[in-house]
């Protein structure tokens, strides 16, 4: 039971998954910060409502709180430091001593003379596009 539960923790799709939504969750804290902080202060100095304390400047009565906004953004490269070096390091190197690589380099690509189109695996023969031969 316990293998079981280790072999579905390891699946790579699910290590990606997963690291894809702290990366999403944090990145949304950080626009949130931004936009409590910095875009509805100026739209609320627009229309003339009333200030706050914090680092920052005021406009027409308005607070543009850019300390709250600068902790988001420290907390933000802070937090996905932690998910690098917690989980995609050591992931990395188990999936590589099984002969698996993941967050990797993407793979090499070459381009269709005919389409332009620049996806193409190194050693596909015709375009995936156009089906025009590839050298």
């Amino acid at each position: 039971m316990i293998k079981g539960f280790k072999n579905f923790l390891m699946q790579g799709d699910l290590i990606v998954v997963a690291v894809g939504l702290v990366v999403a969750l944090s990145f949304s804290t950080l626009i949130k910060a931004f936009t409590d902080s910095v875009v509805t202060p100026l739209v609320n100095a627009a229309e003339g409502s009333g200030a706050t304390s914090g680092l920052g400047w005021t406009v027409n009565g308005q607070r543009i709180d850019l300390g709250t906004f600068i902790s988001a953004l420290v907390y933000f490269i802070i937090f996905m430091m932690v998910i690098y070096f917690a989980l995609v390091v050591p992931y990395r190197v188990y999936m590589a001593r099984k002969g698996t690589t993941v967050f990797g380099p993407a793979p090499a690509t070459k381009s269709c003379p005919l389409c332009l189109s620049a996806d193409l695996p190194v050693a596909a023969t015709k375009c995936r596009h156009c089906a025009s031969d590839v050298a």
